[in-house]
């Protein structure tokens, strides 16, 4: 029995070699047809960083508009990203934008927030990149093998390429 994809989420932070991986991600797409839901997770803010803020930005309302305002540059980042890669494929690639149900950035923790998407979405694949160590330790002691490790569905992790 052959599973069919219907929706794929494409896991972006939004780094070079994710550019390379959603190259990989419109020939899927354009084969099966799928549906794809882009997500970009921002981590949480560490420790650190909020005494940071508390320390220089005194107003809670002005504070609270900072943390927020991260989240909202993330999706304009996201957005600009996205239209620059569509713009440079070729013309029969470009249609599979309409593919595309939704760019969703959320805060959390990468690979958490990746597998619950999957689920809350009904994604039969998940496609995400490798960063500049491939598939070594490095990373893969990060967001994909923790990703690997636990999902219920496919994992494409594509692999670094410099010469990109």
């Amino acid at each position: 029995m052959a599973t069919k994809i219907e929706r794929i989420l494409f896991a972006t932070d939004m780094s070079q070699n994710s550019v390379y991986a959603m190259h990989h991600l419109v020939g899927l797409a354009k084969l099966t047809g799928a549906k794809v839901r882009v997500l970009n997770v921002c981590p949480p803010m560490s420790e650190d960083t909020r005494i940071t803020l508390m320390t220089f930005i005194q107003d809670p309302a002005a504070r609270k508009d900072a943390v927020t305002r991260r989240l909202d540059i993330s999706k304009e980042t996201l957005q600009t990203r996205q239209d620059e890669f569509w713009a440079a494929l070729p013309a029969e690639d470009q249609a599979v934008r309409d593919q595309i149900e939704a760019l969703d950035v959320v805060e959390g923790y990468p690979a958490e927030v990746i597998l619950r998407h999957t689920k809350e979405h009904n994604c039969d694949l998940i496609v995400l990149g490798a960063h500049e160590h491939g598939l070594s330790q490095t990373f893969l002691g990060s967001v994909a093998r923790r990703v690997l490790r636990r999902a219920d569905v496919p994992t494409l992790v594509v692999p670094y390429r410099d010469d990109v």
